[in-house]
């Protein structure tokens, strides 16, 4: 049939009956479209072919693209004529031809056309112009060119081609003289030969240029290859040459495309210098199957001169297609979204699909065999035996090929492979799920085997647990279903005492109260019965799970928990762990424990519990000295509605760590004690009396002398703390005495305390300014120099030693002279003495060198001074001059007055004069002293290893 394009809706093709010969209005006869249908429709009774609302455009036709031959365009469809009830099927192909209408304007490259022409060139000279394009062909293609205007220079003639295209060109029919005038602008129309015609228009630039006399010329006019398709861009295809017997620019070729589409543009690449054609981009052989261009040589001269050569370059076919499988519908059984549905009872050798099977390739790549893979009861029978069917392009019916039974298969899934037969060949498949029709033969059946229910517990009798259904395929009596219970395979009891079940709907009841502690699972059989002869039945468990309720609290574990712990601990520190449980399930036994305060609110920000693992935590460092016990209560809360709680009793102890040193609360290290020189041995001297805050064996104090006792005179107990004379005084012992005592507690590791004891061995204490100002010194002589005696005493023996051997010396000589000497040195020495203010040239503790050997010197009657003994001992806290006592930082002791001779209460004048090694006429330095803060020099650090509540502040003061 033939059909021009762009037609309206339901024009009359032809009538397939008639052309076939088959006589129709019987209706035993009926014709159906099995494909084209896009754009073709045929009446089922009359067999009448026509179009449908799509518009057919000739142009637009993937079929038509690159065909220039009037009756190569075309629509194939495929008609099937089928007999009486289908007894009988036939299958026939149809082709409509599209004709072509002037639906196409003919249009130039450009809307500016230029061409150069050389000057002096000869009238009746040709150049070519390029040419226009027009998608439709035939009459309706170009017809002619026209110039718009009239010259006296040029001239349009049109020559027909070889391909039968129109070739316009442009006749010098004047002189040119490009200095006269070296361009002219012309109009060019073209005009197709359509009815009404269509035309367009371009301006010819004509630019004149020097003489340039030889055309370039290709060694062939014709160009022809083979290219593989899906050749990679780049790869070379042919090289075109041509020759130019000018010389110089006019000689020098430059190839570029003449009329070629925008396709050949597209996928080819021309060199314009060497004239190698090579890939620009992969070309599909089943897209375009052969490409047809010009390419012009074109020289460099003023003009240039060009040449023409036709390139057909045919695209060698590859096997990168696989076959297509197309499965359709045939006749009256229905298919679709690839699903025939086919009764039971269907005969065998009945056609039920139609299965096309093409491939784009050509030749063997091309040639598709089919086969039914599996076994399943279908083959493929070829739908004609013409000779000239396609082998790239075959149909085929889907017979059965044996009877189908619903009761053993349902479902067939018919898989259809096609290979074909390139190399190496290419598959590929496609199925078709063929649906079997039923018969009343078909049992209950439940959607699940196994149904599950969640139901509360604490329920009331009589409520619905769940509702089963069940299904038949069957219908009419044979799909009508009765339920009833029975026991489980699993479990004999039987359901009937808990559980009930309506025959009718299938709702599950419950006859008793459920509580999910006692049971929480229940499991029995429904089965569904159908009302048919014989009686059909299917099964499904139903398992009842008990959900739960919030009916149960929270319970810990003890009433009452108690934890040591250590004081110290570090803060955030686990101190204990509680337990507690929930006899419910889930969110109702998912507790939350929180800290409740206790007496006092004593537990208030202190602790906190972690939820997950009920361990408690402390948020503070404990001290025992501050706090030993602390009592709460935990409180665990469920997540239950509503929540239920409960609480229970924390006691928590705080265990002691020697974490304090002994405190010294007597003596203070500014006082001292008076000890008499006669004083017997064990005399207690003073009690050493220390404190412990912590308790046990970190309170556990022992006491050592650990300096100031060079000459072993003292000893202290080690528990009492008393401190006892243990060696015999002698005058070498009169003076101040400092003892340094350590306090150490039993703790791990163990915590000490130092302390000063000022003793003052003297017969009486008549200026207690001089013992103090001593003591203040004390405060500010460092630990490791001994404090001990008269340091003057062996330096006075030393001095009379050698009065005695110079008196021994000269007695013999001069008597009488030795008698005045020693009379007058005796008179001076006792109306003089020491007098108060009187500096001595020795450092107050530098030590005197005296002779040991040498006696004290006795009075003159020679007898030893008496000294008398006491048997009590006076403590003596220093004092300020108005008698206040002396115990505040930073202040200096009062400057004493002018002291006389120091003698004892009851002594004569044998009395040691202790004063008289004591004075001094240079005031000593103020030293602060700070607790924690060492001064720098060792020299004048007083005391180095005393705890900060026995450091103190001393000032040195001026005695006269």
């Amino acid at each position: 049939y033939r059909l021009a394009e762009e037609g309206p809706a339901d024009i009359r093709i032809g009538n397939v009956a008639s052309d076939l010969g088959i006589v129709t209005g019987s209706g035993e006869v009926t014709f159906s479209l099995e494909s084209g249908s896009d754009y073709l429709k045929i009446d089922n009774m009359t067999g009448e072919l026509s179009t449908t609302e799509r518009r057919i455009d000739r142009e637009k036709l993937p079929q038509c693209q690159m065909i220039f031959d009037e009756n190569e365009c075309f629509l194939d469809f495929e008609v099937s004529v089928i007999g009486p009830s289908q007894s009988w099927v036939d299958l026939f192909e149809g082709r409509v031809i599209i004709l072509d209408i002037n639906d196409n304007t003919p249009t130039f490259p450009s809307p500016v056309l230029t061409l150069t022409v050389e000057e002096n060139r000869p009238v009746g000279t040709l150049y070519l112009l390029p040419t226009a394009t027009d998608r439709d062909f035939g009459r309706n293609g170009i017809e002619r060119y026209e110039l718009l205007q009239e010259t006296s220079v040029f001239e349009l003639q049109v020559a027909d081609t070889l391909d039968g295209e129109k070739q316009p060109q442009l006749i010098v029919k004047g002189a040119l003289d490009r200095e006269q005038r070296d361009s002219y602008e012309l109009s060019l129309r073209v005009r197709d030969g359509g009815d009404p015609a269509r035309s367009s228009q371009a301006i010819l630039r004509v630019l004149i240029t020097d003489v340039n006399d030889n055309s370039p010329r290709f060694e062939k006019s014709v160009y022809e290859a083979d290219l593989a398709e899906n050749s990679s861009p780049g790869t070379p295809i042919l090289q075109l040459r041509a020759t130019d017997l000018d010389v110089g620019v006019n000689g020098q070729i430059e190839y570029v495309f003449g009329a070629a589409t925008e396709s050949v543009r597209r996928l080819l690449r021309l060199d314009e210098t060497s004239g190698w054609l090579s890939v620009l981009h992969r070309i599909d052989r089943e897209e375009v199957n052969q490409l047809r261009f010009t390419v012009m040589a074109r020289d460099r001269g003023q003009p240039p001169k060009t040449d023409k050569a036709t390139v057909v370059l045919n695209i060698r076919d590859e096997n990168d297609n696989v076959p297509t499988i197309d499965i359709r519908k045939i006749g009256r059984i229905p298919l679709r979204d690839g699903v025939a549905s086919v009764a039971e009872d269907v005969l065998v050798d009945t056609p039920i699909a139609l299965v096309q099977v093409s491939d784009r390739d050509q030749g063997e790549n091309g040639v598709v065999t089919c086969t039914v893979v599996g076994d399943v009861p279908f083959q493929l029978k070829p739908a004609s035996e013409g000779e000239g069917e396609l082998q790239n392009k075959r149909k085929y019916f889907l017979h059965t090929s044996a009877p189908l039974d619903y009761e053993a298969v349902h479902d067939y899934n018919v898989v259809i492979v096609a290979v074909d037969s390139g190399s190496p060949s290419l598959s590929s498949n496609n199925s078709l799920l063929v649906r079997v029709g039923d018969t009343n033969d078909n049992p209950p059946v439940f959607s699940q085997a196994v149904l599950e229910v969640s139901f509360p517990e604490n329920n009331l009798p009589g409520e619905r647990v769940a509702t089963v259904v069940a299904t038949d395929a069957d219908s009419g009596k044979n799909a009508e279903i009765t339920y009833s219970l029975e026991a489980s395979p699993l479990s004999s009891e039987a359901p009937g005492s808990i559980f009930s079940i309506d025959p009718d709907s299938g709702d599950v009841s419950v006859q008793a109260v459920l509580d999910r502690e006692q049971r929480d699972t229940y499991e029995f059989q429904v089965t569904a019965r159908d009302k048919g002869v014989p009686s059909l039945q299917g099964s499904t468990t139903v398992v009842v799970r008990v959900a739960d309720r919030n009916d149960n609290e929270p319970r810990f574990m003890q009433d009452v928990f108690t934890f040591y712990v250590k004081e110290n601990l570090q803060p955030n520190s686990p101190v204990g762990m509680v337990t507690v449980m929930d006899f419910d399930k889930g969110r109702n036994a998912e507790l939350s424990l929180s800290i409740q305060p206790g007496d006092h609110n004593q537990a208030a920000g202190i602790f906190s519990i972690e939820n997950d693992t009920g361990t408690i935590f402390s948020t503070v460092s404990f001290d025992r000295e501050q706090q030993t016990s602390y009592t709460f209560k935990v409180k665990a809360v469920d997540g239950g509605e509503p929540p239920r709680s409960a609480t229970a009793t924390v006691s928590l102890f705080v265990m002691d760590e020697n974490d304090n040193a002994p405190t010294v609360t007597f003596p203070s290290n500014s006082s001292y004690t008076v000890l008499p020189p006669s004083s017997n041995m064990r005399t207690v001297v003073a009690t050493v009396v220390a404190t412990d805050a912590d308790t046990g064996l970190n309170a556990d104090l022992n006491y050592s002398i650990v300096g100031g006792n060079p000459f072993k005179l003292f000893e202290i107990d080690p528990a009492s703390g008393v401190v006892s004379l243990v060696g015999k005084l002698a005058p070498k012992h009169y003076g101040l005495h400092r003892l340094v005592v350590q306090v150490n507690d039993s703790g791990q590791p163990p915590q000490s305390t130092t302390a000063l004891l000022h003793v003052f061995v003297n017969e009486s204490l008549s200026n207690a300014t001089v013992v103090e100002s001593q003591v203040a010194r004390s405060l500010h002589t460092p630990l490791a120099q001994d404090i001990a005696g008269d340091p003057s005493y062996e330096l006075s023996k030393q001095r009379l030693s050698i009065v005695i051997g110079v008196v021994a010396g000269i007695m013999t000589v001069i008597l009488l002279i030795l008698v005045v000497v020693m009379a007058r040195y005796c008179r001076s020495k006792g109306k003089h003495g020491y007098e108060a203010g009187k500096k001595d040239h020795e450092d107050f503790f530098t030590p005197q060198q005296h002779d040991k050997a040498k006696k004290p010197k006795k009075d003159k009657k020679g007898k030893k001074g008496k000294q008398p003994l006491y048997s009590s001992i006076v403590t003596v806290e220093a004092s300020k001059p108005n008698g206040q006592r002396y115990d505040s930082v930073n202040e200096k002791l009062s400057d004493s007055p002018g002291m006389g001779r120091y003698r004892s209460v009851n002594g004569g004048p044998g009395s040691p004069d202790l004063a008289r090694h004591y004075k001094s006429s240079s005031p000593l330095p103020t030293v602060q002293l700070h607790p924690q803060s060492p001064t720098a020099g060792k020299k004048h650090q007083a005391v180095q290893d005393l705890p900060p509540a026995n450091t103190f502040v001393g000032a040195g003061d001026n005695i006269s």
